[in-house]
């Protein structure tokens, strides 16, 4: 379903709602599959999967914080489509479209422009900026999401990255594998492995409840085909701003061979302050996990710093020196102890 006329239809807004929700979509892309409707258990705010995707009249409440490019895509971009942050990777983003519209999205403000498409001509430059920059040794594929592109279009972005040397792994970055499991077939991994390298499968998850039999399905086939699956999950009030649900939601990755790679803490997009968790919550929450959950099953709770200038950790601190040659060091129930480095 798209736009507020759809969600009326579907019964996940009322009517008198929609004169309201029309002024949303006026400002940010309406999508929502038919798999995620099924994901959600309640018609409601309170329901985790909802809550993400049901647009809400909190998403015109801009503040001052708030940025059209809160990580500085634009800064960094060489030609259009390619985003050149760190020396050893780019993101390429062939498509602006995506199969569902998340509501706290921190390129919402550039996404589902289906004009904003790389033609051929400006995905030759792409491809050839990175053939020139012997330097990136990675390419991300991201939008957008990639796997809106056909098996046909997508396999032949792959061919052509398998022909420049320098490169040895490509990483793509999609929500597909959850909202529309049925495109995870034969043909999908037949068009991942043509590039002839390293093909690694991020899927963004931030509920256990996205896990479904469809979907586990998909990323049995893509981990029986050897592409290894990783996961990015955003830290989200009233969606998984609790270490129980993250424990749930981690083990279950990891039960269906996704290692959980990032937890982002939210961007300041316009519009998501509704959205918002205090780092200081995202820290208590990553130690709470510390002693419930195996290391493989710990992320790395991490902050996008505005501006462009890259990620970093910031999860709990565990480690402090209080006094001249002793460590002070927190263990996972919050106990101190005393540790002298000998080394």
């Amino acid at each position: 379903m798209t736009g507020t006329a759809g969600l009326v239809e579907a019964g996940l807004v009322p009517p008198d709602a929609a004169l309201e929700l029309r002024a949303v979509e006026e400002n940010f892309r309406i999508r929502i599959p038919a798999h995620v409707r099924e994901q959600m258990q309640a018609v409601s705010p309170e329901d985790p999967v909802f809550r993400q995707y049901v647009p809400d009249v909190r998403e015109l409440d801009h503040r001052p914080e708030e940025m059209d490019d809160p990580i500085g895509d634009g800064v960094f971009e060489k030609v259009k489509g390619i985003t050149h942050r760190y020396p050893d990777r780019v993101l390429l983003k062939p498509t602006h479209t995506c199969q569902v519209y998340c509501r706290f999205c921190f390129r919402r403000e550039k996404v589902g422009h289906p004009e904003e498409a790389l033609s051929a001509d400006e995905l030759e430059a792409a491809f050839d900026y990175i053939r020139a920059n012997e330097a990136i040794f990675e390419v991300i594929l991201t939008g957008g999401d990639p796997l809106v592109l056909s098996d046909r279009r997508l396999g032949d972005i792959m061919d052509r990255l398998g022909t420049i040397p320098h490169l040895g792994v490509i990483r793509l970055h999609t929500r597909v594998p959850l909202v529309e499991p049925d495109r995870v077939g034969a043909a999908l991994v037949a068009a991942l492995k043509r590039a002839g390298k390293a093909v690694d499968v991020t899927i963004h998850i931030n509920h256990p409840a996205e896990l479904t039999e469809p979907v586990k399905a998909g990323l049995a086939l893509l981990a029986d085909n050897g592409i290894p699956l990783l996961s990015q999950t955003v830290l989200l009030k009233g969606v998984n701003d609790d270490a129980t649900v993250l424990a749930a939601l981690f083990r279950g990755l990891v039960a269906n061979r996704v290692k959980p790679y990032y937890l982002h803490h939210l961007d300041k997009a316009r519009g998501v302050s509704h959205f918002r968790v205090p780092i200081a919550r995202g820290q208590e929450i990553m130690r709470e996990l510390r002693g419930r959950v195996s290391g493989i099953c710990q992320p790395t709770y991490v902050l996008d710093i505005p501006g462009g200038h890259g990620k970093v950790p910031i999860g709990p601190d565990f480690l402090r020196e209080p006094a001249k040659g002793y460590y002070q060091v927190t263990d996972y129930l919050g106990k101190k102890h005393e540790y002298r480095d000998d080394g």
